[in-house]
C-alpha cells in the first residue's frame, strides 16, 4: 500500500483535525484527511447550507467547530443540520426560493386591490376587505406595483 502525502493548501482554515476548507477561484472546497470532499462557489448560499448540514449530520465536525473556524451564526448551522436531517440532499436544491417575496400579495390579490384603488377606497378598508396589512398597500403603490387614485 502506497501512502500519499495530504494536500492542505497554505491558506486552508482548520475546523477540526480531520477537517479543514479554503477558498480558491471564487470556489470554497472542504478537505477532510488530505482529500477533497466537498466543492461549492462562493455565493452558492443552497452548495453552501447542503454541505454543511452535511459536515454536521456526518458527525465529520461540530456545530462548535464549523462555527468557531467560520464565524457562522450557531443558529443556521443547526438549521442547516436540521433541515438535512428531515428532508434530505434534494430540499436544498429543489425547494422553491421564497425569501423576500411577498407571500400575501399574489398576482391575483393585486388585481383586486388595484380595482378597489381605482374605486377610491381606502388604504385601511382595503386592508380589511383583503386580510393584510395597510402597510403592505402603501409598500405596493411606493415601488408603483399598485396605483393610487389621485
Amino acid at each position: 500500500m502506497e501512502l500519499q502525502d495530504m494536500f492542505i493548501p497554505a491558506n486552508a482554515k482548520m475546523i477540526n483535525a480531520y477537517l479543514r476548507w479554503y477558498e480558491k477561484d471564487g470556489h470554497v472546497y472542504y478537505i477532510h484527511k488530505g482529500n477533497p470532499v466537498y466543492c461549492h462557489r462562493k455565493d452558492d448560499r443552497n452548495g453552501y447550507r447542503f454541505i454543511v448540514g452535511n459536515l454536521i449530520c456526518n458527525k465529520l465536525c461540530t456545530i462548535a467547530e464549523f462555527q468557531k473556524s467560520t464565524g457562522e451564526a450557531t443558529r443556521n448551522i443547526e438549521r442547516y443540520a436540521k433541515t438535512f436531517r428531515e428532508h434530505g440532499a434534494e430540499h436544498f436544491f429543489s425547494r422553491k426560493e421564497t425569501r423576500g417575496q411577498c407571500y400575501k400579495m399574489t398576482e391575483e390579490l393585486m388585481g383586486a386591490v388595484q380595482k378597489c384603488l381605482d374605486a377610491g377606497e381606502s388604504g385601511y378598508r382595503i386592508a380589511r376587505i383583503h386580510d393584510i396589512s395597510e402597510a403592505a398597500i402603501r409598500y405596493h403603490v411606493k415601488n408603483g406595483n399598485l396605483v393610487k387614485k389621485k
